[in-house]
């Protein structure tokens, strides 16, 4: 197969990837190939960890962060320091023949990096990541905490964006201009929760044991860290049926969209229909640094939450 001047030798395209759903790994690599236009801008930017499945959902899994030997010399790499010394070379896919590359390697779902490959320390996007409380597939809860993040980032003067994670729940994104470096950012993203949990304490907790929770939406921001991940836009999950992490408008949100309503086979039919929901996002990067105060002023406002004492 020739994509971009590349030569690439797929193999194995039958072997079943997801049993039930009778989805191959030719059904993987022709997914990705389709999603490339719309996947690849969302990625050249970044550091690529790789989540491979050799044999599909059902056999071992591993990740891969160091670019193999035999990855061809065309797919660039990053040189990642690693903080307790040393380093690795993380691949960057700028092509859709990278990406198909990757899904022939049982790439099943590529992880990004939270700061550009020229910037490490400071990231370009502060993330919330949100799932349901345990032992329950209300995600109505969720919605609501994406819109409630929202709001108080509308409050800071903020624009956000939501994506269903293809798993259990929702990310909500800020992107950065990459002035602030991870502690800062992830302070903020601390502080932004603990406003929301101050005003709902009911609803949302910051609390990071499970069994503290108590049927409470976990407001999760420890992903605001050197070194962290998040799923790729468009990426495949592994579960049956194939569902995809989905950048989505903000009015689906409200609609009622749940983390998995979309798969390899009705994706692009999606893209088909409709516009990527995020293709004005990296026209965007907001600085947190004059907002610090505005936050400040807003948690004062509030009685501290009983779980802070």
């Amino acid at each position: 197969m020739k994509i971009d001047g590349h030569e690439i030798e797929l193999s194995n395209r039958d072997k079943v990837f997801f049993p039930e759903a009778g989805l191959t790994k030719g059904d993987l690599i022709d997914y990705y190939e389709q999603v490339a236009p719309v996947m690849v801008p969302h990625m050249k930017h970044y550091g690529v960890s790789m989540q491979r499945f050799p044999d599909g959902i059902d056999g071992d899994s591993f990740y891969n962060k160091d670019t193999p030997d035999y990855f061809p010399d065309w797919i660039e790499r990053i040189n990642f320091p690693k903080q307790e010394g040393g380093s690795f070379n993380a691949p960057v896919i700028t092509s859709k023949a990278g990406l198909v590359y990757l899904a022939n390697q049982a790439v099943l779902t590529p992880h990004l990096y939270l700061a550009r490959k020229d910037n490490l320390n400071h990231p370009d996007k502060m993330i919330y990541d949100l799932d349901p409380p345990e032992d329950t597939t209300d995600y109505s809860v969720v919605r609501e905490a994406a819109l409630a993040i929202r709001q108080v980032m509308q409050e800071l003067e903020l624009e956000c964006w939501v994506q269903t994670t293809g798993s259990k729940g929702f990310h909500v994104i800020i992107p950065l201009d990459c002035s602030a470096d991870f502690d800062a950012v992830r302070e903020f993203a601390k502080d932004t929760a603990r406003l929301l949990v101050r005003r709902e304490p009911d609803k949302y907790t910051l609390e990071q044991r499970k069994s503290d929770r108590k049927g409470r939406v976990f407001l999760d921001m420890l992903r605001n860290a050197y070194g962290a991940t998040a799923v790729a836009p468009y990426a495949v999950r592994a579960r049956e049926e194939g569902p995809i992490a989905t950048p989505l408008d903000w009015q689906e949100i409200k609609d009622g969209a749940s983390p998995r309503d979309w798969t390899i086979e009705s994706l692009p039919r999606r893209l088909a229909q409709k516009d990527d929901p995020w293709a004005g996002i990296r026209k965007h990067g907001y600085s947190l640094s004059g907002r610090r105060e505005q936050l400040d002023e807003l948690l004062e406002q509030e009685e501290p939450a009983d779980e802070e004492s």
